[in-house]
């Protein structure tokens, strides 16, 4: 940890001074920090111990929450990105202001900063410390009641990650999850291996031979109707659940938005599309493995949680002398995500909020230096807010994921709705776009609360549902009353906008990667035994895959030339 620090440290010093320096990391990010930045920031402690006991208790259908993120990271690389770096636009309510008003701008900030304090922010400290406390037993450790060891859990690991975002700035962010992001993967791949190892009695191909051909059914990730991720929701609401997360969602953006330049962002934002497509492997395989060691849910020598599949694995198959290090890794992962969300918050407070507010009234111009200072202030203010609330989600347990999954409900299909209809049409008025994010929270909360014993259909398609009435309501409004004059994309000269020339052939094998990982998990691969159309199936994606890579070695051969 103090080695990741250090080394942060001297990558990010004398960056932080200037605006662009502290929240964009001085736009010059290249592709391995961003790609380590987007893993570490999108995985978290609650991913390790839920996704490992969903695979325990059901199966492999949770994984589509990882996987199909593939998707949207090809449609953010070719779609949303190239229009965010060419108007080097710093937050997404930037954008929106420039393409419907300040009102819309201030909307969004709104629910994005209520989001992020009152739930996502002190939901990722208390995942985080709960993983800690169950693999590291806490409490017996330092002889203290539970709730006293979450609350020193939770100060200690708030405190260390702040220091990343109040001193750092993104930069410093970046680098560390990358750092992190390195032990993660290692983590991540060596502790299927040992598991593998330990189910079959020292040798890894004995232990994968038992997953690969008893209990089958564990390895499906077809989920059906009472499975965690039924499969249709792949084709709804997941679809814009994903793309608000990885095309609009500011603390999971603003990475690309410091890119060097298009193609680094573009590599950045595939590869860890690809890093997505490894996390079945890494933090679902081990749950299948603890089923194999110990037997179904609440059976005789099973687990009484599916959530202590993944810590009892840790436990029983990682070496002693391995433990520091996969602490130091678990809370670099913590620290990834509560420290890129304060930033973000720093970053809309301060370019959204303050800024406007400041030229609103007709203040002097404020300066880079003063900017990072009330930056500086609002990410400790957030953070000594979010010390508060976190410990107080313990007395609502059972109610955390639920109350985290209705809030994101509240704000994630309107962003993504008025996003996509700005970028693609010229005359839809701002009013669209306010009547909008006023139906959907009104819409979204009569359904959820009101009218949710009738409203019985799964919360994906639900999202799916509104998405498809907002878009037709935002096209209908901008036909009665159009803008006076066609909405037009203004041009920033500051980075070079040239794509990536292996960017078309490394999406479709990205796609690719998709769709090969679904047929191996499901009854035409593994489930019930390897099927007759698996292996042509297998084949056919790796002609399409070497035809073009040929074709685009080919026209970079001429161009050379």
């Amino acid at each position: 940890m103090l080695l990741v620090a250090w080394v942060s440290y001297r990558k990010s010093r004398g960056e932080v001074a200037t605006r662009d320096g502290y929240f964009l990391a001085g736009r010059g990010l290249t592709a391995v920090f961003i790609a380590g930045s987007l893993l570490l920031t999108n995985l978290s402690a609650e991913q390790l111990i839920g996704l490992n006991g969903s695979a325990y208790g059901f199966n492999l259908s949770s994984m589509a929450w990882e996987v199909t993120a593939a998707i949207s990271t090809i449609c953010m690389a070719f779609i949303f990105l190239p229009r965010y770096l060419a108007g080097a636009f710093s937050t997404l309510p930037e954008f929106l202001n420039s393409r419907f008003d300040d009102d819309v701008r201030r909307l969004t900030v709104l629910l994005f900063m209520l989001g992020y304090g009152l739930v996502t922010i002190p939901s990722v400290l208390y995942s985080g410390s709960i993983a800690v406390l169950r693999l590291f037993d806490v409490p017996e450790l330092f002889n203290l009641p539970y709730s006293q060891a979450l609350t020193l859990t939770i100060v200690m690991i708030g405190s260390t990650g702040a220091l990343y975002a109040v001193f750092g700035g993104l930069k410093a962010i970046a680098v560390s999850d990358t750092l992190n992001g390195m032990g993660l993967l290692l983590i991540g791949l060596a502790v299927p291996l040992l598991g593998l190892a330990a189910l079959g009695d020292g040798s890894v191909g004995d232990g994968l031979h038992i997953v690969a051909n008893t209990h089958t059914e564990k390895l499906n990730a077809i989920g059906g109707p009472t499975d965690p991720t039924p499969f249709g929701t792949l084709f709804t609401g997941m679809i814009f659940a994903n793309l608000f997360y990885w095309c609009t969602n500011q603390y999971v953006i603003q990475r690309t938005l410091a890119a060097k330049n298009l193609a680094e962002g573009q590599k950045g934002v595939l590869f860890s599309g690809f890093f997505k497509v490894l996390v079945p492997f890494m933090m679902m395989i081990p749950g299948v493995i603890a089923y194999h060691l110990y037997g179904p849910l609440g059976s005789e020598g099973g687990l009484p949680s599916i959530d202590l599949a993944y810590p009892q694995l840790i436990r029983d198959v990682l070496p002693t002398y391995a433990m520091g290090f996969f602490l130091a890794v678990l809370l670099g992962v913590v620290f990834s995500s509560f420290n890129s969300l304060l930033n973000s918050a720093a970053t809309l407070f301060c370019l959204d909020v303050y800024l406007p507010l400041k030229q609103r009234q007709g203040a002097p111009a404020v300066d880079d230096k003063q900017l990072v200072q009330v930056a500086k202030r609002a990410s400790v203010i957030i953070a000594l807010f979010s010390f508060v609330v976190a410990p107080m989600l313990q007395f609502a347990p059972e109610g955390l994921w639920q109350i985290i999954r209705i809030f994101t409900g509240f704000y994630n299909i309107p962003v993504i709705t008025i996003v996509i209809v700005g970028l693609f049409t010229r005359r839809v008025p701002a009013l669209a776009a306010k009547l909008v994010i006023v139906f959907h929270v009104i819409a979204y909360g009569l359904l959820k609360f009101v009218f949710d014993a009738w409203v019985t259909i799964h919360f994906l398609h639900l999202y799916a549902i509104l998405f498809v009435i907002e878009v037709a309501m935002m096209l209908v409004i901008g036909q009665l009353y159009p803008r006076d004059e066609a909405w037009t994309f203004k041009r920033s000269e500051k980075m070079d906008l040239r794509s990536w020339r292996y960017a078309v052939p490394c999406a479709v094998t990205l796609a690719s990667s998709v769709v090969g990982l679904y047929l191996l998990f499901s009854p035409i691969g593994l489930v019930d035994g390897i099927s007759m159309a698996f292996w042509p199936l297998i084949l056919a994606l790796i002609g399409i895959n070497m035809l073009v890579w040929w074709n685009a070695s080919r026209q970079q051969f001429a161009g050379t030339a």
